[in-house]
């Protein structure tokens, strides 16, 4: 996996998920940070950019305002911002901190790259096993997650842990994650969702595991997350995907279709 560039990006397309604004574990000055670097045609914010489940305990600062002041300045500067919901932020326009710029939203779409191959893009929850579906369970999820990382947060502080070192409650949560998803069968489930809609791949996040990869003629993208793995995927002008890992100090991003094939 590549890292982002410290230069400005240049994308005919940004495909960026699972921010979790308003979660404790969301890294808000990071993603601000990325999305100052890239500039892009288009941008997808594919599910669970926002996690505002209980109003009294949303985490949110100026940073967080300035995320959303970046979306707006996109979409007032001509360009298409889609936000396509997940299962954290369905009810994106309840009990959320400021009011949201006019952007498109969707449960799912089609993106067609500069190459004319045809991408179905929705969050991915869609896939998951039937209890994880449910509304309750992504709620509990929710507020587990957040008590395992204020007790993170806790331990951190009295270790003297950096925040770029990795504690055995972020490898559990992201192997939680990893293990929910390959038990549902959820890149399978996905590439037969594309498959059935004759699409040449699916580009979603959810699982929190990027990835990129082609099989059986269709391309899973995955964009990862901005709690754990900090990524995202952008589409060049010639309409290949490269997977981004992004980091303050870069080294300019190459193409890494040959990389994970």
């Amino acid at each position: 996996m590549q890292h982002a560039a410290s230069p400005k990006l240049s994308a005919r397309s940004l495909f960026i998920s699972d921010l979790h604004l308003g979660a404790r574990g969301s890294r808000a000055a990071s993603i601000l940070e990325f999305l100052q670097g890239v500039e892009a045609q288009r941008i997808y914010l594919v599910g669970d950019i926002l996690d505002i489940w209980h109003p009294a305990a949303v985490h949110w600062s100026e940073t967080h305002d300035a995320i959303i002041d970046w979306f707006g300045a996109q979409v007032a500067a001509g360009r298409e911002v889609i936000y396509l919901y997940g299962n954290h932020d369905r009810e994106m326009r309840v009990n959320f901190p400021r009011p949201l710029p006019a952007l498109t939203v969707a449960e799912r779409v089609t993106h067609e790259a500069a190459d004319g191959r045809r991408y179905l893009v929705l969050h991915g929850d869609q896939c998951d096993m039937r209890i994880l579906r449910w509304h309750l369970m992504t709620r509990i999820g929710s507020r587990c997650d957040a008590l395992l990382r204020r007790i993170d947060q806790w331990l951190r502080r009295r270790r003297n842990l950096s925040e770029g070192e990795r504690s055995l409650i972020q490898i559990a949560l992201a192997g939680i994650n990893h293990l929910l998803a390959m038990g549902d069968g959820f890149e399978g489930r996905l590439r037969a969702l594309a498959r059935a809609a004759s699409h040449d791949g699916i580009i979603c996040g959810h699982s929190h595991k990027p990835a990129l990869r082609e099989e059986d003629g269709v391309i899973y993208a995955n964009c990862g997350d901005w709690v754990d793995s900090m990524t995202a995927l952008i589409e060049g002008e010639d309409g290949r995907l490269q997977l981004l890992e992004w980091s303050p100090e870069a080294i300019p991003a190459s193409d890494l279709r040959e990389q994970l094939a």
